[in-house]
């Protein structure tokens, strides 16, 4: 009882889950068809003038881009940031660059000595130098500003500023360059900031007043530099500026002065900003400010990392302590201190570790080309899956070549935007080339239902395609690959002929059976006017086989059989009948009619149109006849 009433309930669900599929398969296709159709009409005008239409208007938003709003720039920065986050491998650092921390451990020990908490008494930042010097740096960089004297520790203000005179430009203390709004009000010009060099041979004549805050010292202000840091427009940083411009002179940032007092080269010789390859599990070499302070390990680091190699090496000073760090948004580190950002170019400047970007021109140039390669396959009427194919191919090859680029080789060739760009054109290119093919065969929802009352008369016409046998084997295979294209051009630029589902098309096994072979319909009022539209179609069909740059006369020649058959005849009312008789028309009577080649002037006009009335028939848009209602 149990089991009969568990299969009542069974059958009942599986009924009513039938009748719900049914429901929304008719819903769906009357959703499909409102807009298929529209779609389906627009293909008809259109024809290939589409692809040419897109590739301008998509050519024209790339110019636009690139001069204006350059929208590709905040895609290309998304992705670095995806990339250099997630690549299995990253560059070490050269150990050669070392940030000295004034951190929480460091304020906490000073405290404990009786030096007081924070800011330090210049006599501390004294010892720290000394310290530093004793070790046996080529360079110190002070990423700490000191812009006045301190009235609790004057003697210590002479000892720092006496340490930079002595230093030779060996030890170089942070200046900051404040907004273009105080610049008027300022006696100092561009010429006169530390390191300051000109951009042309007359940058004497632009030499604007400047906002920059220098420290106090005579000595510490000549051995000065920016330490300036500009974001992107999302407000990370990812490429280090290297100077600032004003008028016709270049004041350097801190990376710049340290590498050029260490290499012995011109500041001039340094680009205008660099794109760090930034780091994100192999931090920078560093240590404790009080570890260097009391010559021994007071602060011990929890990693148990150890102690970085002083001599010969660079160092920049810095705050990392909570609360008194200047931190800055990376794209591997949302909160990464100011100073390890110095270090971080200061290493690349040393070492060559800059990750070599091309020219921002390159991706629009790149997304241009590809535009007009896919845009040109379509026009071209190639295999779609050939077009797929090839398009995914070159996709994933330029995007491992990216990849692997900026892993292994630290150049990051900025092709991702442009090829999601390009990935929309092929997707519109795409939609339009399957309600062109929709139509060409015959689908329901792209062409009006078939109406066996109006038109009838049935002709079909069987193409096969055979190469010239004096042609090598590469030549038959694009002879044939030639004529496909061309016929599928043909029939998808609109028409009255209807092809088959599945011959031009690969399909799987079907393609080795079916290579060379297409199958057209036609469809008319009558016996003339059917054959008239064949007529008309297979001509027009010659024509355009032989403008191509295969010939038929020199490649091959396409065999033609043609049937054709009155469905509705009252013979067989019924839609089964019908059916089996279309059945005998495709494969039976077309099977056994005789084939002859493509021609101009084919046997099919002579057989048929000849002996009968083409008089209800008119010309069309195409130049062929089309059936009247």
């Amino acid at each position: 009882m149990a089991r009969k009433l568990v299969k009542t309930v069974q059958d009942r669900i599986d009924a009513a889950m039938a009748s719900l599929a049914v429901w929304f398969m008719d819903a769906w296709t009357v959703v499909e068809r409102s807009w298929r159709r529209p779609l389906s009409r627009l293909a008809l005008r259109l024809k290939f003038a589409f692809y040419p239409l897109l590739a301008c208007a998509a050519l024209g938003w790339l110019g636009w881009d690139w001069s204006h709003d350059r929208s590709l720039d905040s895609a290309e920065n998304s992705i670095f940031d995806t990339v250099i986050q997630w690549r299995p491998i990253e560059p070490e650092p050269s150990g050669k660059t070392v940030v000295v921390e004034i951190d929480e451990c460091s304020i906490d020990w000073t405290r404990r000595q009786g030096l007081g908490g924070w800011p330090w008494p210049r006599s501390v930042h004294a010892d720290l130098l000394d310290a530093l010097d004793r070790a046996g740096v080529r360079a110190v960089g002070v990423d700490v500003m000191f812009i006045d004297r301190d009235p609790r520790d004057p003697d210590g203000d002479g000892i720092l500023d006496a340490i930079a005179a002595g230093g030779e430009g060996r030890f170089l203390f942070a200046a900051s360059s404040q907004s273009a709004d105080f610049n008027r009000e300022v006696a100092l010009r561009a010429s006169q900031v530390p390191g300051a060099y000109p951009l042309s041979p007359d940058a004497g004549k632009q030499d604007p007043p400047v906002a920059v805050l220098l420290p106090y010292g005579d000595a510490m202000a000549r051995h000065a530099a920016l330490t300036n840091i500009n974001r992107d427009q999302d407000s990370v940083v990812r490429d280090v500026t290297l100077r600032e411009v004003a008028g016709g002179w270049a004041m350097p940032t801190l990376p710049v002065r340290l590498a050029a007092q260490v290499q012995g080269r011109p500041a001039s010789a340094y680009p205008e900003r660099i794109r760090v390859n930034w780091r994100q599990h192999s931090r920078m070499p560093y240590v404790s400010a009080a570890n260097l302070l009391a010559g021994a390990p007071v602060c011990i680091d929890k990693a148990d990392h150890k102690p970085p190699q002083l001599r010969n090496a660079v160092a920049l000073i810095g705050y990392t302590a909570a609360g008194i760090s200047d931190t800055k948004p990376t794209p591997v580190n949302p909160a990464m201190p100011g100073v390890e950002v110095w270090a971080e170019a200061t290493d690349a400047l040393l070492h060559d570790g800059a990750i070599s970007m091309p020219p921002p021109a390159l991706k629009y140039l790149l997304a241009a080309l590809l535009v007009m390669l896919t845009t040109y396959a379509f026009w071209r009427g190639e295999p779609h899956e050939d077009v797929d194919s090839i398009f995914v191919a070159v996709n994933l090859g330029l995007l491992a070549a990216a990849f692997v680029g900026l892993t292994y080789f630290g150049a990051f060739l900025d092709i991702f935007a442009s090829i999601g760009f390009v990935s929309l054109c092929f997707g519109f290119c795409r939609l339009y080339a399957g309600v062109q093919r929709g139509r060409a065969v015959g689908n329901n929802d792209y062409r009006n239902e078939y109406d066996s009352q109006k038109h009838p008369w049935l002709v079909m016409a069987r193409l096969r395609f055979i190469a010239n046998p004096e042609l090598d084997a590469f030549s038959a295979v694009r002879s044939k690959r030639e004529y496909r294209r061309l016929l599928r051009r043909q029939l998808y630029a609109g028409g009255n002929a209807v092809m088959i589902e599945g011959i031009v098309e690969r399909k799987s096994w079907l393609h080795e059976i079916l290579d060379d072979l297409i199958v057209l319909v036609w469809e008319g009022a009558d016996h003339a006017s059917a054959f008239a539209l064949a007529k008309c179609e297979l001509d027009a069909l010659f024509e355009s086989l032989n403008k191509g740059d295969l010939p038929l006369d020199a490649h091959g020649r396409v065999m033609v059989c043609v049937t054709a058959a009155e469905i509705d005849d009252n013979d067989d009312d019924d839609v089964r009948g019908e059916r089996m008789r279309l059945r005998e028309l495709l494969g039976r009577d077309l099977n056994a009619t005789d084939e002859w080649p493509l021609a101009a002037d084919n046997r099919v006009y002579d057989a048929t149109i000849n002996r009968g009335d083409a008089a209800s028939s008119t010309t069309g848009d195409t130049g062929c006849a089309t059936p009247t209602d």
